[in-house]
């Protein structure tokens, strides 16, 4: 047809062709969004995406630049490319990895090293731009020589203290020399040779590694030379070395129909590569650099220093603008880190500012503790005494208010305001386990505690008699009553008013308290029977909570903890060995050789019921320990896997034919 046939009226046969060809192309467009978003039940893109070529090839030899272009069937995402994507051997200087359009380019900073295998492991983190679909875990990788190194080696991070996984650690490996002995001191000053990072079950996976000996090593990198630097890091090591290998081995791959019916179980060979079990337990290392954390005056009665690490010389304390002269009571932590100092004087405790010179032990840069002088210390009251004052000024006015409407109603009142009286925290109340501890939690340290005020009685066939106890302080606000509590009996705890007085000169009232020792019935007993360790080992045995927290704990003695008075439940079962016998565990210290005190887990939950005696055989090396520890209380669980959501299944299901093995459907 040519261009003047165009000017002559159009024939029936013209005209039918042009709307065929309307028609034609009208269906393609229809047809191409139908496949993006199925708006009138077409099939979907479910197929993820495919590299079609690359810059260089994948696997390449002989690679001598350092930028990298990966070319797809279609537009991707890349996500969380500065965490997810790993390149290995590291780079010092991070990697440039972006996604534009249809590819992913990769631009290395760091100069190229000779002989060498770089992979780029971009996980899961590729997926394509507008249906999501991921691609899986892929990984690209080339060599400066003339091979590729295809060797991998597999385990798992776990926190030693409770074989927790750990998310996001770098593990790498560095290579035993063939004719010196391995320096410990390489993780200090050398970058590993080959990377990863763990996922969320701990595990990780270092890829493109050459044949030979290696050490494999943890590293929560802070400040990104992957050498460990700081005592803040997290690592772990292991003193064995290993060799990887591989061998050709088979799984089986389920194949869905839909999201509920398998279609068929496929045996698909391929090359499993040892080791795949490496186990790092990680701790970090004891924090005895000394330096004071903050200070705060929270409350204006008390100044508190906090300390990264406790010290038996306490601080020098001289006052500028008031006498710090017999001024304060101290109030230690357990280990000497935090201390507080409560103001005697309330005179000072409504002082809003108190200057003075601090002197205390620091350690310095060469690690040695020595005295450091703060001249101009200001220890400032969060809340100013004017506003307490006014909030005083209002309760009291407020309290005045109901005492007028009292009077003028006729109704009892009073005409002295009530003063606050002391009251001491007791703990616990109610019911008992017959091996309690009354505990007494005051809200500032006493000037007087009148001992002979303390009274128990028990009640024994409807008669109530005194029953012996012991009643001492535990610290400088804590005290505690000790009794043979008798199962099944009722007790009275009863204290005289004016037992207490604090430094403030706030008096306690009379108490009186009713105390029941529950009965044998009420309760379960637990024998955990450990095996598998040497009798000589000191264990100690924890009994756990669904919050993975320490309930109690025992010492095995015989190669069985026993736990008496159990409250009916649910516990978990955590022991770990206890080399210096002091009942707490010690973590590790890289450059003393010494790993962190080995944690187990029993894993299955232990079920005590009322009236039930239990026993439990916990052989504490019967598993691997990344297996040990039970799902319901782990905290960090594994990272949700991405799939294919195969949704032309359903929709083949709705047209009516039949659709396998993510395939074309066809009709029945």
């Amino acid at each position: 047809m040519t261009i003047s046939d165009w000017k002559k009226p159009w024939t029936n046969r013209q005209a039918g062709m042009l709307t065929t060809c309307l028609a034609f192309v009208l269906s393609a467009l229809l047809s191409s969004c139908a496949r993006m978003g199925s708006p009138d039940g077409g099939w979907y893109d479910d197929t993820p995406p495919i590299v079609v070529s690359s810059s260089p090839a994948d696997k390449a030899t002989d690679v001598k630049s350092r930028r990298v272009v990966i070319n797809f069937n279609e537009f991707i995402k890349l996500e969380d490319a500065q965490n997810k994507v790993i390149v290995s051997p590291p780079q010092l200087e991070m990697a440039d990895i972006k996604a534009a359009g249809k590819r992913i380019i990769v631009s290395l900073k760091d100069s190229l090293k000779e002989n060498t295998t770089y992979t780029v492991d971009f996980s899961d983190a590729i997926s394509d731009n507008n249906e999501g679909n991921p691609m899986g875990n892929y990984t690209f990788s080339f060599s400066t020589g003339e091979r590729i190194d295809t060797f991998e080696v597999s385990g798992y991070a776990l926190d030693a203290s409770n074989l927790e996984p750990i998310k996001g650690i770098l593990v790498g490996l560095y290579q035993e020399p063939d004719s010196s002995v391995f320096a410990d001191s390489i993780f200090h000053s050398t970058p590993m040779v080959r990377v990863s990072r763990t996922n969320g079950s701990g595990y990780f996976t270092v890829k493109g590694v050459a044949p030979g000996r290696y050490r494999v090593y943890a590293l929560q990198d802070a400040d990104g030379d992957f050498v460990y630097g700081q005592k803040s890091e997290v690592i772990g090591f292991s003193t064995e070395v290993v060799s990887p290998t591989s061998k050709p081995d088979v799984r089986q791959d389920t194949v869905w129909r839909d999201s509920l019916h398998i279609d068929n179980i496929l045996r698909v060979g391929y090359t499993h590569f040892l080791p795949d079990d490496v186990t790092l337990l990680c701790f970090q290392v004891p924090q005895t650099d000394r330096y004071l954390v903050k200070t705060e005056r929270k409350e204006p009665e008390k100044i508190e220093f906090f300390f990264s690490y406790g010290s038996d010389s306490l601080p020098r304390i001289k006052g500028l603008n008031f006498d710090a002269d017999s001024a304060f009571v101290l109030e230690k932590s357990l280990h000497g880190d935090t201390l507080c100092y409560w103001l005697r004087d309330t005179a000072l405790v409504n002082q809003d500012t108190l200057r003075m010179m601090v002197s205390y032990l620091m350690t310095d840069s060469a690690g040695t503790l020595v005295e450091h002088t703060d001249s101009s210390f200001e220890a400032v009251a969060k809340v100013p005494y004017a506003k307490r004052l006014k909030e005083q000024e209002r309760e009291l006015e407020k309290w005045q208010k109901e005492q007028e409407k009292k009077k003028k109603k006729g109704e009892p009142y009073d005409s002295i305001p009530p003063t606050t009286p002391l009251k001491p925290r007791i703990s616990p109340s109610g019911s008992l386990n017959p091996n309690d501890c009354i505990c007494f939690e005051m809200n500032a340290p006493l000037a007087h505690c009148d001992t002979a005020a303390v009274h128990l009685y028990s009640k024994i066939d409807s008669m109530w008699y005194e029953a012996p106890h012991v009643f001492e302080q535990t610290g400088t606000r804590t005290y505690v009553l000790k009794a043979e509590w008798r199962m099944g009996t009722e007790y009275s705890l009863e204290i005289d008013s004016a037992a207490f007085i604090n430094i403030y000169g706030l008096t306690s009232d009379a108490i009186k308290q009713g105390l029941k020792v529950r009965t044998e019935d009420e309760f379960s007993t637990l024998d955990v029977n450990i095996l598998g360790v040497a009798d000589s080992l000191s264990v100690v045995v924890q009994l756990l909570d669904g919050g993975d927290k320490v309930k109690r704990e025992a010492v095995a003695v015989d190669g069985t903890a026993e736990f008496l008075y159990l409250t009916p439940g649910k516990y978990y079962l955590r022991a770990f060995i206890d080399w210096n016998k002091n009942r707490v565990w010690d973590t590790g210290n890289y450059d003393e050789g010494l790993q962190a005190e080995p944690v187990y887990y029993f894993n299955e939950d232990v079920e005590c019921k009322a009236k039930w005696d239990v026993s439990r055989n916990f052989r504490l090396t019967e598993r691997q320990r990344f297996l040990q520890k039970p799902m319901a209380i782990t905290k960090q669980k594994p990272d949700k896997e991405k799939q294919l959501r195969n949704r032309n299944a359903q929709r083949a299901k709705e047209k009516g034919i039949q659709y396998l093995n993510n395939s074309l459907p066809y009709k029945r």
